[in-house]
């Protein structure tokens, strides 16, 4: 077979594929996705991309989540011993912070994709992020900048001035977040040429890749990190995590002569208020009754370069009258997008409505996600932490929920989808709604779990008359790993399958927003979490009473707080299950 066959059989599979064909066809060297180089030229396959770039990628998400895992897993320990704040008080803040973590990806996603591009967009707001990490350093090391220790009972609470440099790096640190949660991953498949299908199947692998460091970094922190915190000094805690999120930022760098780079593309969030003013404007004309009358590109590709069209669904028609041709608008189509928006554009806003009860049953699942970081960790300090002559730190129990997810990654992949697949016929074995769904349920198993021991640690402490005292009692914290391991299979069940249910559903120009908003979920959840901790305090504590959560939790309930969460998770479950099977897949032309 000649070359010129050869083209043309990869232009067919690519078509039937339903992508775009490649842009540079002239003798294949070059990446047909429009990827170009630092310098805005066209990349050859050869020396870019492809496996060569991704260890550079991966080095630099390895020690970003070691970074971040270092100061989120034991913050609430920060807060709590050196900034002497109550159980509650602290975790409302570890929880506040870590959903604007988790909120501000919103931000990195639209600069990404409208203006810098990602790779830029990672440089800028990585050095925010170091900052930040420097700052926090710098609070834990110089006593000026923390409360002094506790003398007995009496421990000093810290000045708005001490706080302020605290929280001042903290919020750093979750800012620095949103211009990298959303596009490394990306900016990680964007090293693969899409029209080349021996790439477009290494790109599955990369995910693997990149989940695992993913775990790699936080099993790091939430044993050795947390270990040097408890037992060699907050500062040098602290210290180390800066320290390897700058190793992260050299990593990233290093890389940049063997990337390939893809072109902000425009702001997804405009073409979605072009589809709202247009639809408002024509919303007296009538709608044809032939949908192919409709405005649409008459090419297979979109008016955005690289992506697919998508074909007229029937819901939500009052959208399409965005897409209907007036008089005025014969003249001249594509002169004003604000008036006249394609097929494609309104399908768009379509899926992202389509997409909004399935995203948004994901935020009670993230409030319970939201306790591993706060109340599991407040509930380990009150147990027996030796195991033989060691003294565990509460926080590194969610070490656990580490080798949970890196054992369950491996077993879901290589024996439960092999064993579904016989029955469903489904090349994933489970879909990615069923996949969620399975893991709501287990994180139901997850938080009930941690009701029960509960349950069992306060009836020690009444037996043994230490209600009254705020002191550990006799039960050991490894009874806390089955709630941990839970909820890591919970994790490789549900967020897994939402990164790949928004990376399908997605339109091809939103993926990096649909990111940022499966992101959003984790954000939504913690501040969730925060708020019930807030309500559940006023409403438990009126007339005097300690509360569910009072500072000495040997004298609470915060096995009312968990079966809590396990009511909402289990309504939330009965929700999610209506809205799965009600949802209608995304169709591409």
């Amino acid at each position: 077979m000649g070359i010129k066959e050869d083209e043309r059989l990869e232009e067919r599979l690519l078509l039937e594929d339903g992508l775009p064909l490649p842009q540079n066809k002239s003798n294949g060297q070059y990446t047909g996705d429009g990827s170009v180089d630092i310098n805005g030229q066209p990349v050859l396959k050869s020396k870019t991309g492809n496996w060569r770039a991704c260890p550079f990628i991966l080095g630099n998400e390895c020690c970003e989540r070691l970074a971040f895992y270092g100061i989120a897993t034991n913050l609430v320990s920060y807060l709590t011993k050196t900034l002497h704040e109550g159980n509650v008080s602290a975790a409302r803040n570890v929880s506040t912070w870590a959903g604007t973590c988790y909120l501000t990806p919103l931000i990195g996603a639209v600069v990404a994709d409208a203006y810098w591009g990602r790779y830029w967009t990672i440089a800028a707001f990585s050095t925010i992020y170091f900052l930040g990490m420097c700052t926090l350093t710098i609070s834990a090391t110089v006593p000026a900048l923390k409360p002094a220790a506790c003398v007995d009972s009496m421990c000093p609470a810290a000045t708005p001035s001490q706080y302020m440099v605290f929280f001042f790096g903290l919020y750093l640190i979750a800012l620095g977040t949103g211009g990298i949660k959303p596009c490394v991953s990306s900016f990680g498949a964007d090293q693969f040429d899409d029209t080349d299908p021996k790439e477009r199947v290494k790109k599955g692998s990369f995910f693997n890749w990149f989940y695992f460091s993913i775990n790699l970094g936080a099993l790091v922190s939430s044993s050795l990190i947390v270990w040097i915190q408890e037992n060699a000094g907050w500062g040098l805690g602290f210290g180390i995590p800066a320290l390897f999120m700058g190793i992260a930022i050299a990593s990233f760098f290093s890389g940049t002569s063997l990337y390939r780079f893809q072109n902000p593309r425009g702001s997804p969030l405009t073409r979605m208020c072009q589809v709202l003013v247009a639809s408002f404007r024509k919303r007296n004309l009538e709608f044809p009754t032939d949908s192919s009358l409709l405005y649409e590109e008459p090419d297979k590709t979109s008016a955005m370069e690289g992506s697919r069209k998508l074909d007229h669904t029937d819901e939500l028609t009052c959208l399409d009258k965005a897409a209907v041709i007036s008089n005025a608008d014969g003249k001249n189509m594509d002169s004003n997008p604000w008036r006249l928006c394609t097929v494609t554009q309104v399908q768009e806003l379509k899926i992202l409505i389509r997409m909004f009860p399935i995203w948004a049953t994901g935020i009670i699942f993230a409030a319970v996600y939201a306790q591993m970081g706060t109340m599991f960790v407040e509930q380990g300090t009150v147990m027996d932490r030796t195991v033989g002559s060691f003294s565990i730190p509460a926080a590194s129990l969610s070490t656990f929920d580490v080798i949970s997810v890196i054992f369950w990654v491996p077993v879901y992949d290589r024996v439960l989808v092999p064993i579904v697949r016989k029955f469903t016929g489904n090349g994933r074995g489970f879909s990615e709604l069923q996949r969620m769904g399975i893991g709501l349920f287990i994180s139901i198993l997850s938080i009930s779990a941690a009701a029960f021991v509960e349950m069992r640690r306060l009836a020690i402490a009444e037996s043994l008359g230490l209600v009254d005292v705020n002191a550990p009692v006799p039960l050991s914290i490894l009874w806390q790993i089955p709630q941990y391991f839970l909820f890591g299979a919970a994790e490789v069940f549900t967020f897994i399958g939402q990164v790949e249910f928004f990376y399908d559903q997605s339109p091809d120009t939103m993926r990096s927003l649909c990111s940022a908003l499966s992101l959003l979920t984790t954000s939504l959840g913690s501040y969730l979490s925060s708020f019930i901790l807030t309500l559940v305090t006023s409403i438990t504590t009126k007339g005097g009473s300690a509360g569910w959560i009072p500072d000495n939790l040997n004298g609470g309930h915060l096995d009312y707080f968990f079966w809590l969460l396990a009511g909402l998770s289990f309504v939330n479950m009965v929700v999610y299950a209506f809205c799965a099977k009600r949802y209608k897949q995304k169709k591409a032309i």
